[in-house]
């Protein structure tokens, strides 16, 4: 299990220590919080669990358990949170700031002080942050809308060949591709071909393998990791070096070349921060590209393969929200940006789906200084739980007993600011909340909108779903049969020369930064 930096929070004292912080040292009252039965002396709470499916195991304890329970494993204790006067208190960021512990801490030999991964006290996020900001705005956003068409176009013509050829439609793999080609080519000017590929391309593989070894790292008594995990840690030493030589030819090439048209990487480069005047150090510029390339595509891929599963598990809402996209968008053979947000039914149901299944599932928080969470438990200064974000979005008290249904109406205007603050966090929470959530959201919007005009998806009447973990989430096997809808113009795409440098924004989908 990774180790956490000495931080100094505020409210008091000196730096917290370092190593990992089990909940015995922050949470005195720790007995009153509830656990699993049967808790096994040195091993702990280990009977019954998929070591391949954490969240899941942890999503069923806190069934059982309540809003607020703890899980021991291998000598650690860890508390969870979902109740949403929990949760919302962990939102106050007076009191609260991101935690960075368990698998987001495994992957800091990748991503370093990264967006995603860097403690509160490093400064490179704040610099980062503040650099990368400005590619978030509306003039950007409106620069890479271009970009997105001309990627959904690659694979409207995959499902397009597909179809003709009579076979299922590999959704997750598909999507997968789309949101990779997306960043790759809106932040980086950067083509995998992805498309022309039969297989994933070998920067996906390295992906999900470090995300697979972040993860299996909280599987095992920290001891033992490195003869338990010896093969492992080496398959995920050559991922970790195979993403570091992609990252750093596409930086050199772009040095190479000169200055793009102000995308993610122009900026990294080449903007220095308007108050100080730093730069983002070259090793720093390398962490950036790979944590906005993984967190900028594996999330979005989920979120859409998610809502693409239930819009063919219910085809009334998919006839709905097909209708929407014939009103809004019409003839017009490639929707501008501002369509793109009249989709509000389309947007419904991607919001819905995220509710289900947030693809980054979790957020951890820190107090700030000795606290009393929801008036019930006391922390210490230091003291962090992990909050489940989709029971987070299953509680009852504010979704109702059907907390379990698809009903995207969850999201009418009416609806949504009847619900209390902090109930639905998809994209984290406070500072830390992902940078490129607007991008998220608009892409995946774009593109249901587009596959709806496009195709009537028809579910496997076998498929039950499964989820697959990785610290992300993502329907495992998850296929669909389309039918051609009605004729519709695609997306044209851009000229390769135009489309190696569209943009001007800097997607980043993750849960957090």
């Amino acid at each position: 299990m990774a180790e956490t930096a000495t931080q100094t929070a505020k409210g008091a004292g000196g730096p917290l220590p370092r190593g990992f912080r089990g909940a015995e040292q922050g949470w005195p009252e720790l007995h009153r919080i509830p656990h699993p039965p049967r808790r096994l002396p040195l091993l702990g709470d280990v009977l019954g669990v998929d070591r391949r499916k954490p969240l899941q195991d942890s999503m069923r304890f806190a069934r059982q358990l309540g809003p607020v329970f703890r899980r021991r494993a291998f000598g650690n204790e860890f508390v969870f949170v979902w109740g949403a006067r929990q949760a919302a208190d962990m939102a106050d960021e007076s009191r609260f700031a991101k935690h960075v512990g368990l698998g987001v801490a495994n992957l800091r030999p990748i991503a370093g002080d990264g967006l995603f991964t860097a403690y509160n006290h490093e400064p490179n996020w704040q610099l980062a942050h503040d650099v990368l900001a400005p590619g978030f705005s509306r003039e950007a956003m409106e620069g890479y809308h271009a970009m997105m068409l001309s990627v959904a176009g690659r694979l409207t013509g995959h499902w397009d060949r597909e179809l003709a050829a009579g076979r299922w439609v590999d959704v997750p793999a598909d999507m997968t591709k789309l949101t990779l080609e997306t960043i790759a080519r809106t932040g980086f000017g950067h083509d995998f071909g992805s498309f022309e590929r039969d297989r994933p391309h070998p920067f996906v593989t390295a992906m999900i393998g470090t995300l697979t070894y972040a993860q299996r790292l909280n599987s095992v008594p920290s001891p033992l990791a490195p003869l338990l995990l010896r093969q492992a840690s080496r398959r995920n030493a050559g991922d970790i070096d195979f993403l570091n030589r992609t990252v750093d030819d596409l930086v050199e090439e772009r040095r190479e070349a000169g200055r793009g048209d102000g995308d993610l990487l122009d900026r990294m480069l080449e903007t220095a921060h308007p108050e100080t005047g730093e730069r983002l150090s070259a090793e720093n510029v390398r962490r950036q590209v790979i944590t906005f390339l993984v967190a900028g595509h594996e999330t979005t891929s989920g979120a859409l393969s998610f809502a693409l599963h239930y819009l063919a598990l219910h085809p009334e809402i998919a006839a709905r929200a097909a209708a929407e996209v014939d009103r809004v968008w019409g003839d017009t053979a490639a929707p501008d940006y501002d369509q793109v947000a009249r989709l509000r039914y389309v947007r419904r149901v991607l919001d819905e789906s995220l509710r289900l299944w947030p693809t980054a599932p979790a957020f951890a928080r820190e107090a700030r200084a000795d606290t009393v969470l929801a008036g019930d438990h006391p922390m210490r200064r230091g003291a962090w739980a992990l909050v489940l974000t989709p029971m987070l979005h299953r509680d009852p008290e504010v979704w109702g007993p059907d907390a379990e249904g698809f009903d995207p109406d969850r999201f009418e205007p009416k609806a949504a600011r009847g619900r209390a603050p902090h109930t639905f966090k998809p994209f984290g929470t406070g500072a830390r909340a992902c940078i490129g959530r607007q991008f998220a959201l608009h892409e995946a919007t774009l593109v249901l909108g587009l596959l709806l005009r496009r195709y009537r998806l028809e579910a496997d009447p076998d498929y039950r779903l499964r989820v697959t973990e990785r610290l992300t989430l993502m329907p495992d096997g998850l296929r669909l049969w389309l039918e051609r809808r009605r004729p519709a113009p695609a997306p044209v795409p851009l000229p390769e020369d135009t489309a190696a440098s569209a943009g001007g924004g800097c997607p980043v989908h993750g849960a957090g930064d």
